[in-house]
């Protein structure tokens, strides 16, 4: 058989009475449940003329069973049940899983197959709140279907035992907890009546040690690492040298230091540690004692040690009442005690508890959470970062040089184009940038000097002849024509466009107009010069009035933003600009490297560096000026 009986002797049952004597009896009963069990056997087999009976329980685990109570009383020890209660056990799940009784045949081993049971096995469900927890079984001899019929309906009217032995129980330990309660009031009510702690020390321990018969009640306060002895019964005035003092301080940091109820003399199967009670006992006894710890909020505060003696130990309803005597006063006398302290001492604790409270165990991701948002706002207090005020930035060049047309002639050829990286890069004085036409010129210097030749003969004839108003009128022309031949010259010498200065072409896309003509005075390129460069900021009126001329700051262009351009404000126009539906101020600043890379009209973002401000003033700025200007 899979399942294990647990079972126990019971003591013989009462002699035998007569039916209401036998009622009588278990209506009155007030032992223990199993001891009820197994006279309410004795009376049910006795009234149903049945052979035995049991009381069947299961386990929670479902795989074992208890007998509490059998009748006559089960062999002790025995290897295994009689072969009714094996079979009764199988027939009980059936009634367990019902809820009905049910009345079974009972065969002996050595039954043929088909032969007609002499003995029945009959199986009451035993409720408890509507729910089946146990099952009695009875064996009944009798054959006879309506003697077993009979019998199963008496059986079925003293159930009801069961349910009136349960409720005079539940009556009596509602009396046991109703003057417990009225004790540990009455306890309470004397603390409650004292207004400052140390009456309400000695009130407590005085009213246990008369309600309790005891010899001695002491109560003591943790203070710091140590337990102080506050209030002991029946006595006014006790110093700390006292070796009972000491004594008693030691059982209860004893107590306190386990957290756990202290008694002694210690059960067999205690886990605790008793030397300072014993020690107690032993030097002012010998007495029994209890030291139980008083915890407010579920942290142990202070200790209460019960001294009585040694033949009447505390136990049972008594240490029940002592629990919930030092649970209902802790609060009060905790509240006295924090109350008459002066005024250092309860500074110190209330930091003692802040502390507490900020480096303990508990609430540890609300003190992770706290610490992270105080870090953070003492980081945006303290820490500084860069105030700077950004602004869009172009370059462009302060200085152009315009390259004109030297005189009246056509473009022979073109050198520089704008738009190729390679020629518009210009060195001043050595760059050709175009060329003009000079056959016309050449021709016009020869008809020229072969005038002045003409004029010079002219001249020495006249002068040979004496003709002195002749020789004046021919060298006057020969002048002129040498004047002209001079500007030919100069104009041939100018007829080789070279770059004025050094920078960059921006203007004189002329390679389409090649052998075009051109007048003098017509601009044909424009350079901007390298070393002219410089950045114009436009920087928003929120920002302005903290720019000064002569701060620093850094711009990146665009085209290249990993490169760092360091500059200087050199002015800032008064007037404001509109730029993109915005008020803005340009800023004129000069740029301290100026690449080669760099061009006029590149765009991109400047930083002036104004001072250091903390970093919520940084991230907050534009908020508080926005909040400033609604609420003005």
């Amino acid at each position: 058989m899979a399942d294990r009986v647990q079972y126990e002797n019971r003591a013989a049952p009462p002699a035998t009475a007569s039916t209401a004597e036998l009622i009588e009896h278990l209506s009155c009963f007030d032992g223990a449940p199993d001891e009820f069990l197994f006279n309410l056997l004795a009376v049910q087999c006795h009234l149903a003329s049945a052979a035995c009976g049991a009381v069947i329980r299961p386990q929670p685990d479902g795989q074992q069973v208890d007998i509490p109570a059998a009748f006559p009383p089960l062999p002790k020890n025995a290897p295994s049940p009689p072969v009714w209660l094996a079979q009764a056990i199988e027939s009980a799940k059936k009634v367990l899983a019902g809820g009905v009784t049910a009345v079974c045949p009972l065969h002996q081993t050595d039954d043929l197959y088909g032969q007609p049971a002499h003995r029945w096995l009959v199986l009451l469900p035993i409720k408890r709140a509507n729910r089946v927890e146990s099952v009695a079984a009875f064996v009944m001899e009798d054959t006879n279907q309506a003697a077993i019929e009979a019998s199963r309906q008496k059986l079925e009217l003293t159930v009801s035992l069961m349910s009136l032995y349960e409720m005079r129980l539940l009556l009596q330990l509602r009396e046991v907890d109703l003057e417990r309660l009225q004790r540990a009031m009455g306890v309470l009510s004397a603390v409650n009546d004292q207004q400052k702690f140390t009456g309400a020390g000695m009130a407590l321990c005085n009213e246990i040690a008369a309600r309790w018969g005891a010899d001695r009640v002491s109560f003591g306060v943790l203070k710091g690492r140590y337990v102080h002895l506050q209030a002991m019964s029946h006595t006014e005035k006790f110093s700390r040298k006292m070796k009972l003092v000491q004594d008693v301080e030691g059982a209860m940091e004893e107590c306190l230091d386990q957290d756990f109820e202290i008694a002694f003399p210690s059960p067999s199967d205690a886990t605790y540690v008793s030397r300072s009670a014993a020690e107690l006992s032993k030097q002012h006894g010998p007495s029994t004692l209890v030291s139980l710890p008083m915890r407010l909020h579920g942290d142990p505060v202070a200790v209460l040690t019960v001294e009585r003696p040694a033949d009447k130990p505390i136990r049972g309803e008594e240490l029940e009442t002592l629990r919930l005597v030092a649970d209902l006063v802790t609060a009060r006398l905790m509240n006295l005690f924090e109350h008459d302290r002066w005024f250092g001492a309860k500074i110190a604790a209330g930091v003692r508890r802040g502390g507490e409270f900020l480096v303990g165990a508990k609430h540890t991701w609300l003190k992770l959470i706290a610490l992270a948002v105080m870090g953070t706002v003492l980081f945006l207090l303290i820490a500084k970062g860069d105030y700077q005020a950004e602004a869009p930035c172009l370059i462009e060049a302060t200085e152009r040089r315009i390259v004109p047309a030297p005189f009246d002639g056509f473009l022979r050829a073109v050198y520089v184009d704008p738009g190729d990286e390679e020629t518009n890069q210009v060195i001043g004085g050595k760059t050709v940038l175009a060329d003009l036409h000079t056959d016309e010129l050449h021709l016009q210097l020869l008809d020229a000097q072969k005038e002045k030749i003409g004029y010079e003969t002219q001249a020495k004839t006249a002068r040979n002849e004496g003709k002195t108003a002749e020789v004046q009128i021919a060298q006057a022309q020969a002048d002129r024509v040498e004047a002209k031949c001079k500007l030919l010259k100069h104009r041939l010498s100018k007829a080789q466009l070279l770059a004025p200065v050094t920078g960059f072409v921006v203007v004189g896309e002329l390679k389409r107009q090649l052998d075009a003509p051109v007048k003098t005075g017509d601009t044909l390129f424009e350079i901007a010069s390298l070393a002219s460069l410089r950045a114009e900021l436009s920087v928003p009126e929120d920002q302005i009035a903290d720019v000064r001329v002569g701060q620093e700051g850094e711009l990146a262009i665009a085209a290249r933003p990993g490169e760092k351009i360091p500059f200087v404000v050199e002015s800032i126009f008064p007037a404001a600009e509109v730029k993109d539906q915005k008020n803005v101020f340009r800023v004129r600043v000069r740029l301290e490297i100026k690449p080669s890379w760099m061009r006029p009209g590149m765009e991109g973002l400047g930083k002036i560096d104004i001072d250091r401000r903390s970093y919520a003033w940084l991230w907050t700025r534009r908020l508080r000026n926005w909040i400033q200007m609604k609420l003005w």
